[in-house]
């Protein structure tokens, strides 16, 4: 699906594998080391999460929901402990939501990000777990076709193209 932004993604929020259209989606996840690729993190702790995500608050609730199932789910998971304390140690956001005990599961729905290179995208996202392995999740994110948003990923599909190829004198400097 090459016009599409596609992500896998565990039951920790860590990006598995992205798609060339997913990693421009999500460059400012990628690019923030802090954050390991974990979608999770990156919102509770990166102050740039705040400006990516227009609805920040829905984001973070349904990411500790969705954590609080996968806990409730697989207690013994190490790395999703250690993932729960470091959140509920550094952010006091994630320490309330938490406290909250809301369980939530998010397949499908509208996710709306203000991207730094092409500004507001409101895209359609699809979650579907894999039959396999019930803690993989592959998303996939669509624009209504003829909308601000599909050519916003137009754009973006070709700013990441452009990643992916330098232009030649950039190829001349390199070599």
């Amino acid at each position: 699906m090459p016009t599409l932004p596609v992500l896998v993604t565990n039951q920790r929020f860590d990006i598995l594998l992205a798609n060339p259209l997913a990693r421009a989606l999500y460059a400012p996840v990628f690019e923030d080391a802090s954050c390991g690729a974990n979608t999770a993190r990156f919102c509770f702790l990166s102050p740039a999460a705040r400006q990516f995500y227009v609805d920040w608050e829905q984001i973070a609730r349904i990411a500790v929901g969705a954590l609080r199932v996968a806990a409730a789910k697989d207690p013994y998971d190490r790395e999703l402990s250690h993932l729960i304390g470091e959140l509920s140690t550094r952010s006091d956001a994630f320490r309330v939501l938490w406290g909250a005990h809301d369980v939530r599961v998010f397949r499908d729905g509208t996710k709306r990000f203000r991207h730094p290179v092409v500004g507001q995208l409101d895209l359609d996202h699809e979650a579907m777990f894999l039959a396999a392995d019930d803690q993989m999740c592959v998303a996939v994110y669509s624009a209504v076709p003829e909308s601000a948003a599909e050519d916003g990923l137009k754009l973006l599909a070709s700013w990441a193209a452009t990643l992916q190829n330098p232009a030649p004198e950039e190829m001349d400097a390199e070599s």
